[in-house]
């Protein structure tokens, strides 16, 4: 027996996911109608597509400004993408400023974790090896993973909790616009300048 797939239903998980008409129909579909399974197939098809885009080039895009009030705190942004149409966007020009309002709230050093030096890495385990000592060695590695993970977390824009919901993570963020806008989407740069720190 199969579930009435409704117009309003469609609405609903397009609201809440962004993807087109006929995907958000075709998971519902293949969901029997429960919009949460739904939601999550369209977030798997979304990740499976970022990563089939992950390779191509992204030579067009913008670069986004934030002054926060008071102008205390400023941030650059470059946001690449494949297209001059989709840098052109709504949704893209939205991410742009999303990621800059992440910026500043949140400080990160880096984009990626490829980008954190070794040196600060190999620190921050030692650190942390040091903080665990006395524990026994498969515990001292669990420990050691777990504060890099939070390292991380702190220090890498990808990796950071979205301040608008920290239930996603911007790397989450960005793959569900690859996903909605069909194309790959690579935060190229950025700076955050805060008065008084160099």
């Amino acid at each position: 027996m199969s579930t009435t797939i409704t117009a309003q239903m469609v609405s609903t998980l397009r609201e809440k996911t962004g993807a087109g008409l006929m995907e958000c129909k075709r998971a519902l579909v293949e969901a029997n109608g429960q919009i949460e399974e739904a939601e999550t197939l369209l977030r798997k098809k979304g990740v499976a597509l970022a990563s089939k885009k992950a390779g191509r080039a992204t030579s067009e895009g913008l670069i986004e400004s934030y002054i926060h009030l008071g102008g205390k705190v400023g941030v650059l942004v470059e946001v690449n993408c494949e297209t001059d149409f989709v840098a052109k966007t709504d949704d893209f020009k939205e991410l742009c400023r999303d990621l800059c309002l992440q910026i500043a709230a949140a400080s990160p050093l880096h984009v990626t974790r490829e980008e954190v030096p070794e040196a600060a890495l190999e620190q921050e385990k030692e650190i942390a090896a040091a903080q665990a000592a006395g524990k026994p060695p498969p515990a001292v590695q669990k420990i050691v993973e777990g504060k890099l993970e939070k390292y991380y977390s702190a220090v890498c824009l990808l990796d950071q909790p979205f301040v608008k919901n920290p239930e996603t993570s911007v790397k989450d963020l960005i793959t569900a616009k690859i996903a909605k806008l069909g194309e790959n989407i690579v935060v190229r740069r950025f700076v955050r300048f805060q008065v008084g720190q160099s």
